[in-house]
């Protein structure tokens, strides 16, 4: 398959996870990545972690397949030199360099937009390009902490806890892709890149939007719900006899046949339980029974019959469970890697019905310098 943005060429300065996943995407969708690292020792995700394969790090070789590598000293002119030269053919350049570091180096979005005026120059910061802490570095799990998150995960009453992904730093670099695709059009029409900003703080303020949008407007501050639901009840995990179960019954009818399901059919026409609204000023009294409805019966069981009348449901699986499922299994998300004996998880989306195709492994550090910038990169 030959990649959807096959002929582009993107130069990434790109460390640990939010800049890498970005030029990762970019890999997978086809496009020429050139990944610019320091020569000693290159991307810091080389040495997070056990040594994998060729001494890299596993989390390295999951962001950074399909790119090339090119080691440069930016500190020295000579290395500035050559990352111009790369950029001259490139259409996007991005990093999350620690803030203030580009524009040290003088290859901030000023400097390098004005030499390169097609380019499109995309920045990832922790805090943001604007505000009294631009200039602070920041973690997935800082800003998790910073900008809410944690608060809103967990059980009632609990410590605030971290997401167990890193929704922060991958989010960013796919907020990073998307505003470069969207000044990749833009510049299709008028000719001239631009600046694209993003940052760890603003995608997680993003994703606790709901949460922030219901406290601007009404002044309650959300609760934690674990598996539950803030507005919905019974729409939670349950522990069956062997496992739990998530089910979600999302309006009215789908609890009426919940509730039958469970033999208490009567359920539907108390008035405590008979809506939604009533459910959730009544949720005390009524998950405690489900609960021990549930628990009764194998998982399985539930599962089959959930399903057979229409109630949404799943089982919360561990990671080889997940990976067991014949959906999962259908779906082919985990693909080997060409050249490598290893797999590692692929995009999630296709293109007239097939999904993208890594190209490649990850690269040794600097291992196209001869080919991309000859001695200029020594």
């Amino acid at each position: 398959m030959t990649g959807v943005l096959d002929g582009l060429r993107v130069v990434e300065l790109g460390q640990v996870l939010a800049g890498p996943f970005a030029g990762a995407i970019f890999a997978d969708l086809g496009a020429e990545v050139i990944k610019v690292e320091k020569p000693d020792g290159g991307d810091d995700a080389r040495q997070m972690g056990p040594a994998f394969r060729h001494g890299d790090a596993l989390n390295f070789h999951e962001f950074n397949r399909g790119k090339r590598s090119v080691a440069l000293d930016l500190k020295s002119p000579e290395g500035v030199a050559a990352l111009h030269v790369l950029l001259e053919d490139a259409d996007i350049m991005l990093h999350n360099l620690r803030p203030g570091v580009a524009e040290t180096l003088g290859i901030g979005p000023d400097e390098v937009t004005a030499r390169h005026p097609r380019l499109i120059y995309c920045a990832m910061a922790a805090f943001g390009h604007v505000g009294p802490e631009r200039l602070r570095p920041g973690y997935e799990p800082l800003l998790q902490a910073f900008g809410g998150l944690s608060s809103i995960t967990g059980e009632p009453g609990g410590p605030p806890v971290r997401m167990g992904a890193s929704v922060v730093d991958q989010g960013t670099g796919m907020w990073t892709v998307l505003g470069a695709l969207a000044m990749l059009e833009r510049r299709h029409r008028t000719g001239r890149g631009g600046v694209v900003n993003t940052s760890l703080l603003e995608t997680a303020l993003l994703w606790a939007g709901q949460k922030i949008s219901g406290y601007v407007n009404t002044g309650k501050v959300g609760e934690r719900h674990a598996s539950g639901h803030p507005n919905l009840v019974p729409y939670q995990a349950f522990d069956a006899a062997d496992g739990p179960v998530l089910v979600c019954c999302g309006n009215d009818r789908l609890f009426s046949r919940f509730a039958a399901e469970l033999g208490h059919p009567e359920w539907v026409s108390d008035p405590r339980f008979i809506t939604n609204r009533a459910r959730l000023s009544n949720q005390g009294e009524l998950l405690p029974m489900i609960a021990a409805v549930m628990n009764a019966v194998p998982r399985g069981e539930w599962l089959d019959r959930l399903q057979r009348i229409g109630v949404p449901c799943a089982p919360v699986n561990a990671i080889p469970e997940v990976l067991a499922e014949p959906q999962v299994q259908a779906m082919e998300m985990v693909q080997p890697v060409p050249g490598e004996d290893f797999s590692l998880v692929a995009m999630p989306l296709s293109f007239d019905g097939e999904r993208p195709r890594m190209r490649a492994g990850a690269p040794r550090l600097g291992a196209d310098n001869a080919a991309l910038v000859g001695a200029k990169g020594d």
